[in-house]
Parts: C-alpha cells; structure tokens; sequence
C-alpha cells in the first residue's frame, strides 16, 4: 500500500518546533493494532533474567544506554493517530536535543521491586501499560528496593570485587506494541542493550554517544531526510505483471480451501481474560541430547513441536478424528523484502504465517515413535515446501491484505456494538446457502518457533552480565493460547501462554502434562 502522506520530510525545509513525520500503516500493521486498540491485545513483552553488577544497571545508566537505543528506532518513541478504519498513522516528533531524547526516555522507563511472575503477571493481566502516545517501555526489578538514581559516575569495581561477591539479580521487561515490530526485532534490541549496557564507558561517553545519534537521527540539517522504516507491503518486490497477480489470487485461493483443521480447545463462557505462562526449561545436557535426537530424526526442534502437540492432542482421545488437526506458526519475511527502506532500524513488523496440517488419530498398528517421528518430517516438508514456492510472497501479500479487510470489519463491528448502533448483516439469499459449504479451518493452536536465541545473543560479548532466564509473549485476547519453544542459556525451553478463564482449564492442563510427557517419551535424556 501506498501512504497517505509522503512518509519522509526534508529536514531543513521546516522550522525545528514543527517538525513532524507521518507514514500511514500496512495491512499487517493495522491487522494488529485495530483489535489492540481497547485492552492492548497482541502488546508484546520480552522478559530476561540476569546478574549483574549494581553500577551496570544504575538508571542513570540504564536510561542512556535506552535514550540512545529510541534515537536508532523511531517507531519506539512513535505515536498513534487514527483518522478512520483506513487511514492509521505512525506520527513521529524527533526531540528538539539530546535533552529531550533522555527526558523521553526516563518516561517511558520504570524501576520495581517486584518478582519475575508478579512483572509478568501485571503486563498481561493489569491495566494496560502502552498506549497510542507509549508504543514501548522499559521496567527493570529486583528483588531489592532500588531508587532512582541521580547521574553519577560508575562505581569501578576491582577484579576480585568483580569474581567474589555474588552479583545481584534483576528482572528486564522490554514492552512494545506489536504493530511496531516483532520477535526478531525484540530480541535483537535485546541483545543490543544489554551489548551497550555492559561496556566500560562512563557516563560522561554515553552522554558524548547519545548526543552523536542524535546529530545523526535527528538534528535537522540541509540535505538530511527523516524518515521511518517502510511497512511490510511497500517492501515487498512488485508482481512483474498483472497476469502473475491474477495467478497469485487464484494459487491463494485454491491454497486457502485446502487448509483443513476441526480441533479446537473447548471454551468457557465469558469471564474476564486471565492468561498464565507455565515454563519448563531443561538443563544444557538435556538439551544437547534432545538436539541430537532431533537431528538424528531429520527434523529440528521446531518441526518436532508440532508432533509433541500433534500426540499430545490426539491422546487425549476427546476429538473428532476423522478431521484434521490445523496448527499454525509466523515465518521471518526479512529475506524476501527489497531493500529499499529509507532508515535502516530494524523495528518494524515482517511477519507472515503458514499452516502444519496432520492426522488427529494414533495408529494402532504402528509403533508410537514412528509415528512421531514420521509426523514431525511431515511439519517439516510442509514448512519447507512452504518457504520454497515461487508463490510465497504473493501468498503473504494477499494474505496481508485479507488480515487487514478482516481488521477493519472487525474494528468497525466492535465499535458499533460498544455505541449500541450494530445492525448484523442480513441473511444470505437462498442461492448462496444451496452453495457447498467450505471445509472447517479451526485452529487447535499456534506455534511461536523463536529457534535457537543464543545465535542472537552475543553472550560473550558483555561478560559483566549473565543472562540467564527468557520468557516472551504478549496481552492475549480471551481464550487465546500460544506454546513458545526456543533454545537460551544452553537450555531448552518450552511454555505455554493461555486465557486460564476462557479456556477449559482443565482440559488445557492435561494437554500442558501430555506435551512434557510426549517430550519425555521421545526426546529422552
């Protein structure tokens, strides 16, 4: 899509005061901050647990070192304005100084004394902590009361200091609204922080390297252009003809009727969305064998993820088996994406999604391992095959678009509703109800497959810090549910974020139990 308005300014064709930066959202975009709009649903949060000596995480330090990070990412320190269902805008005010750039970030930073489940636990189910003037935020805790900081000088610690005394604990919480960006985006800053946090400079070289990213990203000068990352649709290489995009609707359309699944957790009558995270990580031997195991097999973890979900569901032996189980994950579109972008941060959103379709019956006439084996190579030739259509970015194009029309209908509905002026569509006229109807396409559950973390974060490079527990996920809707699985720390880890009171709980708790069991019985140590 194109935007609205040119989506760059000359920086020196416009006073200072009134600088001001518009880029209106894509289709993927939108399809995420339309249903965030009332309780923050989709607002992500990246969780990290690490060590690390008392100076390093002074807030004086703490909001440089972020002062400097929202400078590099505009879309951070955006906000939002919506003019109708079509028309969102990125709206984007560069900070007159440094001065401003650090006031900004110490807003949109707090210190706790809180533990890992309350910090979790308030994000997903308290009020919502952004908001369409605060699309991201920084809390850090520790179990110790910690005040805010004035500046002051790092306290130089002694080697001994450094190996003898136990570094304290503390808690990171990155919070970012989806429609800004998404995992790869998340934990890449992540790694970004805490790789600039952990250096040996002082406060006094922050300070010189927050006022030179600011010189480069904001300070207006003749010839400079402002501008913010492209939307996911803009950067997408153009179909070649208008034959080739008639070809890609009908290739999605035929792709969309194959797409087959009726199992689904059953739900409770509304009650007010409570979602809970339970985390199991395995130790770094455990971990190597489960690898090992995986590769032995021909798959990765992420294609052996489905087939735990796959057995898990399936015995549970209250299902339907003569229709499929439908699961679903995203897949990283960066590789596809022209690189055409006019700022070169690596915030913005670059998500599509793909289905694994597979049997919702165990044989009983074949071995259970080979079963699940044979199931997990067939979620990873359907992955594969996937990624590997010549038709791929015209899927994910069009796909866009739907999520997007789906988006605005669904927005417009909600809000006529909370007015009282929803009128519902009328009947559909008897030749379409004689029509064949389409096949079920429910979702049983998705798959967030983030891989092995310890490729993006470059432990060795800020040996200060230890980082060693990771949870992530976002605000659910009512009865949403999504199981995570990566590698961090050397170990294995596997968790499952679901609306406790939208789902039924118990139900969800024995499939949680044959997922570790499944894990257990064919990922042995």
């Amino acid at each position: 899509m194109q935007s609205s308005l040119q989506p760059t300014v000359d920086a020196a064709a416009v006073e200072p005061a009134v600088c001001r930066i518009e880029r209106s959202m894509g289709d993927t975009e939108l399809s995420y901050y339309l249903p965030a709009r009332g309780d923050g649903v989709n607002d992500m949060y990246l969780h990290i647990g690490f060590n690390a000596p008392e100076h390093l995480v002074e807030r004086a330090r703490v909001r440089l070192v972020w002062g400097i990070l929202r400078l590099r990412h505009p879309l951070l320190t955006c906000s939002v304005a919506m003019h109708s269902y079509e028309d969102v805008r990125f709206v984007y005010t560069p900070p007159l100084t440094p001065q401003d750039a650090l006031a900004d970030a110490d807003r949109n930073l707090e210190y706790k004394s809180v533990t890992k489940d309350q910090l979790i636990d308030g994000y997903l189910n308290g009020q919502r902590t952004l908001s369409n003037q605060r699309l991201s935020y920084l809390v850090i805790s520790s179990g110790a009361d910690i005040l805010p900081t004035p500046p002051l000088t790092p306290r130089q610690s002694s080697p001994v200091e450094e190996t003898s005394v136990p570094k304290p604990n503390y808690d990171l919480l990155i919070c970012a609204a989806h429609f800004l960006g998404d995992g790869m985006a998340l934990h890449q800053f992540a790694n970004d922080f805490f790789s600039l946090l952990a250096t040996d400079k002082s406060l006094q070289e922050f300070e010189a390297q927050l006022n030179e990213e600011w010189e480069r990203h904001c300070h207006p000068s003749p010839g400079k252009i402002l501008a913010l990352p492209t939307c996911l649709e803009d950067s997408f290489p153009p179909e070649s003809s208008k034959l080739r995009s008639a070809i890609g609707r009908v290739d999605y359309q035929i792709t969309q009727e194959k797409t087959i699944g009726g199992q689904s957790f059953p739900r409770r009558p509304e009650r007010p969305r409570h979602t809970i995270v339970p985390t199991v990580s395995y130790d770094p031997d455990r971990t190597k064998s489960i690898l090992k195991r995986c590769k032995a097999n021909g798959v990765s973890i992420s294609a052996a993820l489905f087939s735990i979900c796959n057995v898990a569901w399936a015995r549970m032996g209250n299902c339907s088996p003569d229709l499929p189980t439908l699961m679903y994950s995203a897949v990283n579109l960066r590789p596809y994406l022209k690189c055409s972008s006019l700022h070169d941060s690596y915030w913005f959103l670059a998500v599509g999604y793909f289905n694994v379709v597979l049997p919702s019956f165990i044989p009983r006439s074949v071995q259970p391992g080979s079963t699940f084996w044979h199931r997990a190579r067939a979620a990873k030739e359907q992955s594969s095959k996937m990624a590997k259509t010549p038709m791929f970015v015209s899927r994910c194009r069009l796909m866009a678009a739907e999520r997007g029309w789906r988006a605005r209908m669904w927005a417009k509905e909600d809000d006529e509703k909370e007015r009282g002026t929803y009128q519902p569509p009328p009947p559909a006229p008897a030749s379409a109800q004689l029509t064949k109807p389409r096949a079920p396409s429910s979702a049983l559950i998705g798959l967030s497959l983030l891989g092995n973390l310890d490729g993006t974060y470059k432990h060795a490079t800020f040996p200060a810090l230890k980082l060693h527990t990771l949870t992530t996920g976002s605000r659910q809707r009512a009865g949403g549910m999504l199981l995570f699985g990566y590698t961090f720390a050397g170990k294995f880890w596997v968790s499952l974020g679901y609306d406790k009171n939208g789902l039924d709980n118990k139900v969800v708790e024995a499939f949680w139990e044959n997922v570790l069991q499944v894990i257990d019985e064919f990922l042995p140590a």
